[in-house]
């Protein structure tokens, strides 16, 4: 199954710039099932009129209708209304969001574990067309705009969806990059500035760097070409270790010219993983338990489930394995939650979460 496309909006996302983004797009897809999440504006009065015009757009520009999914608040909801949203983004082929509060939108997408389906959406070939603050969530760190520019919190990071994960990419996503609204102080970078961005660049991990989308831009990343095509007015760039590329617009370049990572497995923790016909060693590194031990549970549990080793119920360590990311998600360390995932998915162990829980098979 070919993967799909993630396209990354600057902002715009429903000017007439970006109407040629959004038709080529859609030509991808045959036939279209598009839909919109209101999440990210969800907090505010306004609601029901921002919802219309993203629709009438579509209507009007794209001759294309989209569903709105209503989700503005995950407390305010029942499992059966929180499952009901879920199956709706995992029916359609093109997910749609945009303006509103990249913080907000974490905060009711996070544990709705949101990002699994939106990777499910890449995974079938689909279109993710986030915009703005949406775009902002799907890095593995996210900026608190509006904490930080307009509240005056301490410069930090969210934990973000990480579902730009999927291209390879170790990144924190900056949409309005080039934005210049501040007229005589500094509003570049989705209106941080550029003291303020320095200081959340001395904050990222080593491995990850920061993918900034100019304004009326789109940065489109085919996962099945793995390219990183620009489209519109401005330009996208790639900052890390002091150093900035910059990708123009009617460009494509390989994924590869930007940082390249293996999720699966943490470096620290390849370097000192036993090979799998060292039994004792990887049963010695799973029974410390901790997140140390995730990939050596992983890896037993695929040996076991395929006769590589019948000392092991794989049941037993799979079952541990999910119990562990339960606990992460309960207390919202999200980042973790979503390694053990990928750590089963590398190890061919398929996680399905359903309203009653999470089941998994070998692939």
């Amino acid at each position: 199954m070919t993967l799909g496309v993630l396209a990354l909006l600057g902002s715009g996302e429903t000017a007439p710039s970006m109407t040629k983004v959004h038709r080529q797009l859609l030509k991808r897809l045959d036939p279209v099932r598009a839909v919109s999440l209101d999440t990210a504006y969800g907090f505010q009065a306004n609601v029901p009129q921002m919802t219309e015009k993203i629709v009438e757009y579509f209507a009007t520009s794209l001759r294309i209708p989209i569903t709105p999914l209503h989700f503005t608040l995950f407390e305010g909801t029942s499992e059966v209304e929180r499952a009901t949203f879920r199956q709706d983004v995992r029916a359609a082929n093109y997910v749609f969001a945009g303006p509103g509060s990249p913080s907000y939108a974490l905060h009711q997408w996070a544990p709705l574990d949101l990002a699994e389906d939106l990777r499910g959406t890449l995974r079938a070939g689909g279109v993710l067309c986030f915009a703005s603050a949406a775009a902002l969530t799907l890095g593995s760190l996210t900026v608190p705009v509006y904490e930080i520019y307009k509240v005056g919190t301490a410069t930090h990071w969210l934990h973000g969806l990480d579902v730009l994960s999927m291209a390879g990419i170790r990144g924190a996503i900056i949409p309005h990059y080039d934005n210049a609204e501040g007229g005589n102080y500094d509003t570049r970078f989705c209106y941080l500035g550029e003291d303020r961005l320095v200081q959340l660049e001395r904050q990222l991990p080593d491995e990850t760097g920061l993918l900034g989308v100019d304004e009326h831009t789109a940065g489109i990343i085919d996962l099945a070409d793995k390219s990183l095509t620009v489209m519109g007015k401005g330009a996208v760039y790639w900052r890390r270790n002091g150093e900035t590329r910059t990708f123009e617009s009617g460009t494509t370049t390989p994924l590869s010219e930007l940082q390249s990572f293996e999720p699966e497995v943490a470096p620290s923790t390849r370097s000192s993983l036993p090979e799998e016909s060292d039994i004792d060693g990887l049963v010695s590194l799973a029974e410390k338990g901790g997140p140390e031990s995730i990939e050596a549970i992983a890896r037993l549990a695929r040996m076991a489930s395929t006769g590589a080793s019948d000392r092991i119920d794989p049941s037993d360590l799979v079952k541990g394995l999910l119990e562990l990311r339960v606990s992460a998600r309960d207390d919202k360390d999200f980042a973790l939650a979503d390694r053990i995932r990928d750590v089963l998915v590398a190890s061919g162990i398929e996680v399905m979460d359903t309203p009653d829980g999470s089941t998994w098979s070998i692939k």
